[in-house]
């Protein structure tokens, strides 16, 4: 294990593993200043983070105790004064001292090599791991469809463990106790029981989401159901209105005493009345024939004189 001096860069609210590439926001000028003097030199950096991300002047105990020596890949200052870089993990590391100077943070530090493990041994864990975390994905719809084809390629177990914890959806202290465990296997076996515990969480996600959606469409089936019945209801009020009207009509035929040719012509125009729709103009027009034909008054009989000489008078007179 070596010990060396780092420029050191405190974290907040993130946890950076070996082989991850990560964007980092800094702001504070110790951190900047730490940058600064990594890209003058070797551009590494110690990646330590804050036990609380609100303590703008950390302590060795206001920092967890295992970090990664990363990386700097591309340094950015923005115009508001902060620095945006890209930084890659490279390997774990334990800090062992923190070195507060006025104008930024160094670290002495210890790196953390684990312990070799068989052939056997590793194809077995990134077969297990592999599995775990394609059922994670189906579950959880959140993690990036290239992240299954990056996976796919990698055939160490460690960097494995890493690459997939640091897509998975696990808090701060849980991405910082993976972080912590050197070993391997050990890593490999608390990542998918930390997986198996997300995927039954899943799980019952996805019952109540299929509960609810369920519920939801039974709610909408039985709105156009009563929907459809209301206009189905309504339908067969206008029709019962319609056939209480045309029975109406029936009647007052019936009862006007028609001849047997008005009898006959006022049948034939309530058939084809029958068929009209009743918004229709026509209809309109069929239905004020019916009326008059109603309203002639074909029971009344005029008394006729057979007085020629009378009748002659009255035609001379109008003509």
């Amino acid at each position: 294990m070596t010990h060396e001096v780092l420029p050191l860069l405190p974290l907040r609210d993130v946890v950076v593993f070996p082989a991850m590439v990560s964007p980092l926001f800094v702001g504070r000028e110790k951190s900047i200043q730490a940058l600064e003097e990594a890209m003058e030199k070797d551009k590494r950096i110690m990646l330590v983070a804050q036990r609380d991300a609100s303590d703008d002047e950390p302590g060795l105990e206001d920092m967890h105790p295992v970090g990664t020596i990363a990386n700097i890949l591309q340094l950015l200052k923005l115009p508001d004064g902060t620095v945006k870089v890209l930084v890659e993990g490279d390997v774990r590391a334990e800090l062992l001292e923190l070195i507060d100077e006025e104008t930024m943070f160094r670290g002495k530090v210890e790196t953390l090599v684990a312990e070799d493990i068989t052939e056997r041994e590793n194809e077995v864990l990134v077969r297990s791991l592999t599995g775990h975390f394609e059922q994670y994905v189906q579950l959880s719809k959140k993690v990036p469809s290239d992240v299954l084809s990056t996976i796919s390629g990698i055939e160490d177990a460690s960097r494995l463990a890493d690459t997939i914890a640091a897509h998975i959806s696990l808090k701060l202290d849980e991405k910082q106790l993976v972080l912590e465990i050197t070993d391997a296997k050990e890593r490999v076996e608390h990542l998918m029981e930390l997986m198996e515990s997300e995927i039954d969480l899943l799980k019952v996600e996805k019952r109540i989401r299929g509960r609810v959606k369920k519920q939801m469409e039974k709610s909408q089936r039985e709105y156009y159901l009563n929907e459809q019945m209301k206009a189905i209801q309504k339908e067969l009020g206008d029709m019962e209105d319609g056939s209480n009207e045309f029975d109406e009509l029936t009647q007052k035929i019936e009862e006007s005493g028609m001849t047997k040719e008005a009898r006959e012509k006022a049948d034939a125009e309530l058939k084809k009345l029958r068929m009209m729709s009743p918004m229709s103009a026509e209809a309109s027009v069929v239905r004020g024939y019916l009326d008059w034909l109603i309203s002639i008054p074909w029971k009344k009989r005029t008394r006729v004189s057979h007085d020629l000489t009378k009748a002659q008078e009255i035609l001379d007179a109008d003509h």
